[in-house]
């Protein structure tokens, strides 16, 4: 049996997947981009703010679950430039302390909504 979990903490999907499913203890978040979750608007004008917006909507659908960083055992990272990775590694590692999860960051051409990034992760009770 699957639980999908929807955050009123986090944007809405702009397409048929919800912005999690949680499996057994096992919860698989759709990828996240730089969208308020209240006022809709995309933050895009700051490689770090716009990276920092992605993980607070991550942080929010994990927290609605019932989890945090501190489960996140996978994360999978989609840039339009890597001249940015530096930056937006920055940001996405100040959200771990220790018993860094797993992960990609791929290079893409394009990403919905023209954002500069987008993050998926894995989370496990």
């Amino acid at each position: 049996m699957k639980k999908i979990i929807t955050s009123k903490n986090a944007p809405a999907p702009i397409g048929p997947y919800s912005h999690a499913v949680l499996k057994g203890n096992t919860l698989f978040i759709s990828g996240q981009v730089a969208k308020h979750p209240h006022t809709g608007e995309l933050i895009l004008s700051d490689i770090k703010l716009e990276t920092k917006q992605v993980m607070e909507n991550i942080k929010n659908i994990l927290n609605d679950a019932g989890m945090d960083f501190s489960n996140v055992c996978k994360a999978s990272i989609f840039m339009i430039d890597m001249k940015d990775f530096a930056m937006v590694n920055e940001v996405y590692g100040s959200y771990f302390t220790s018993d860094y999860p797993a992960r990609e960051t791929v290079q893409v051409s394009k990403l919905p909504l023209n954002v500069n990034v987008e993050i998926s992760v894995i989370a496990i009770l």
